[in-house]
């Protein structure tokens, strides 16, 4: 991590004053996906898609090659070995018919809430994006987490909003414009994809 971090801020002075989030967020996932959890990641608009842009980098070959192999360490058949290792990281953006079915049946601000409840497991991780830290919905599958002793961490912008209070760590990138906010955003989830992927899967291109 330490060098996907300097490389960041080497690039991106600003964000010098996140660095320890940062570097706490990776400690937690990586402790995470160590022990065999899940990571969910829920925010809205452009957080939504920052959502699957940053499982998408989890799930498959990002920097390094990531050679699958059967859990004894043999090598896959000819017609799969194509497929590559993933961490498990999952969007909560997706899952369209439970989303649409339980806001119009129950209550849309519930939509992630709901999602967690149903999937998480103690000692998982939810990422909460949100540009002003005050995403109901974000909000409230926070507080869902916590009840399923899931560790909650954030995005957002510099001044948090409640999600400030939420999460644990909260990165608040110093920006306050939605679109800067979320390049900035944009920079720290690819340096953690990064450090994760040279932890979990070493071989370089």
């Amino acid at each position: 991590m330490k060098k996907h971090l300097s490389e960041l801020l080497a690039r991106r002075p600003e964000l010098t004053a996140c660095a320890a989030e940062i570097k706490s967020v990776y400690a937690i996932l990586a402790a995470c996906f160590r022990r065999g959890g899940r990571v969910y990641l829920c925010g809205n608009g452009g957080s939504a898609a920052d959502c699957e842009h940053w499982a998408g980098e989890l799930l498959k070959g990002f920097y390094s090659k990531r050679p699958a192999r059967r859990a004894d360490g043999r090598p896959l058949p000819a017609e799969l070995r194509g497929l590559q290792g993933g961490l498990p990281a999952i969007p909560l953006t997706g899952f369209l018919s439970l989303r649409t079915a339980f806001a119009n049946d129950v209550d849309p601000a519930l939509e992630y809430a709901q999602l967690v409840w149903a999937l998480g497991r103690p000692g998982d991780v939810l990422v909460g994006i949100s540009t002003s830290g005050n995403a109901r919905n974000v909000g409230l599958a926070a507080r869902a987490a916590k009840l399923r002793r899931m560790t909650v961490v954030g995005l957002s912008g510099a001044h948090g909003g409640k999600l400030r209070g939420l999460a644990a760590p909260c990165i608040r990138v110093p920006a306050a414009q939605t679109h800067l906010i979320q390049e900035l955003h944009l920079a720290i989830y690819h340096t953690l994809c990064l450090a994760l992927e040279a932890k979990f899967f070493p071989t370089r291109r």
